[in-house]
């Protein structure tokens, strides 16, 4: 937790505050994701949002990905044979070790930029696995890299809040994994003290707290679906 509240501030800078306005306040720019459109977007080849350049642009940490951009290719995951709603890098057990030490030596920097890159090849999405990669790599002095990671992060999550507000479930916050809901909760600094399914969405009830939100709403409805439509298929 101490390495993740201290990468909030590395990886969104002056967003931070942004983001965290976005509970509260009101926008009419927030809209949900079009499934049907990004599913057709991503496959044609004429397009400029088709899967395989996006995501070799993002893979190569391109700088010049818009935040259009990242609302097709988080949400275009969906349609990918690779997409597992419920997985997890294989990296992760290594990872865990250094994700609770309270303390890195630099000895381990390479080892952690190793497994990282080998987590975000195999979940490109793995939110807690980019906010660590970029403190790592701010620790080890490349800040020009630790840059680059966090425009990741930060276009994923600025992605993510452009969906909904989280305050029902008709404007809930769309997610393709369980995990970015707690990510999300993260960075507005909120602990969740209950979860329940309640029709499209994941509601979290959270702990008294300075915003005074009783909870959030996270949508669920494409990830439940498609993960049917993959069980289906074994």
């Amino acid at each position: 937790m101490k390495h993740f509240r201290m990468l909030i501030t590395l990886a969104l800078t002056g967003a931070c505050l942004l983001i965290t306005a976005t509970v509260p306040a009101q926008t009419d720019e927030r809209q949900p994701p079009d499934y049907d459109h990004i599913r057709t977007s991503i496959s044609d080849v004429s397009s400029p949002y088709y899967y395989p350049t996006l995501m070799a642009k993002m893979e190569s940490w391109d700088t010049t990905l818009t935040f259009v951009d990242y609302r097709f290719l988080y949400y275009g995951q969906l349609y990918l044979p690779t997409y597992s709603p419920y997985g997890s890098p294989k990296a992760e057990e290594k990872l865990a070790k250094y994700y609770r030490a309270a303390s890195l030596e630099a000895k381990d920097y390479d080892n952690v930029i190793e497994l990282e890159l080998k987590a975000l090849k195999e979940f490109p999405f793995y939110l807690r696995g980019l906010n660590f990669l970029a403190y790592i790599y701010h620790l080890k002095g490349d800040e020009a890299m630790s840059a680059k990671v966090a425009r990741r992060f930060r276009g994923v999550v600025k992605a993510l809040l452009s969906t909904g507000d989280g305050k029902t479930c008709e404007s809930g916050i769309h997610v393709l994994s369980i995990n970015h809901e707690y990510v999300l909760l993260n960075l507005f600094g909120f602990r969740s003290k209950s979860q329940a399914l309640t029709g499209d969405c994941d509601y979290l009830a959270l702990d008294k707290n300075d915003d005074e939100v009783e909870g959030l709403y996270f949508n669920v409805r494409a990830l439940m679906d498609r993960n049917r439509e993959l069980f289906k298929k074994k």
